[in-house]
């Protein structure tokens, strides 16, 4: 399989580039990627907790957008081209109390105006606690 990625990908650079956002005050840090796909993984923990001490909801969201909406950007021309989110759902199957939530995005479409993403978010067993899809809006860069 070919790699999808516009140019060459760093964990590094995509690690730093969040520095200061709510992808780092999560705790959010990116740990891989493939020909096609692309991970992170978040902290279970104060940060992430809804008040039932559980996993909130909206934080795998947040590590589910950034997982997609970081994913669609590399694999564009972004002197040219770029995206932005336009749609996402997740259904959350299993909750979790500690440890990391992994996430992984892999591309559903990639088309001439918009994307669309897969989030796979699995617990430290490799249990699936949430599933996502995002939309990716391809914008022209003017």
């Amino acid at each position: 399989m070919m790699d999808i990625w516009h140019s060459p990908v760093s964990l590094v650079r995509l690690n730093e580039t969040h520095i200061g956002t709510a992808v780092s005050h999560l705790g959010i840090e990116f740990t891989g990627f493939g020909a096609d796909w692309l991970a992170a993984r978040m902290p279970v923990d104060q940060r992430t907790f809804q008040p039932f001490g559980l996993l909130h909801g909206g934080a795998s969201v947040l590590l589910a957008e950034t997982l997609g909406s970081c994913a669609s950007n590399l694999t564009l021309d972004n002197t040219r081209y770029y995206c932005v989110g336009q749609e996402i759902n997740a259904n959350h199957l299993k909750s979790v109390r500690d440890g990391y939530v992994s996430g992984r995005a892999t591309p559903i479409h990639r088309g001439r105006t918009s994307h669309v993403w897969e989030i796979r978010i699995s617990d430290q067993n490799d249990s699936l606690t949430c599933i996502s899809r995002i939309t990716m809006a391809v914008l022209e860069r003017r």
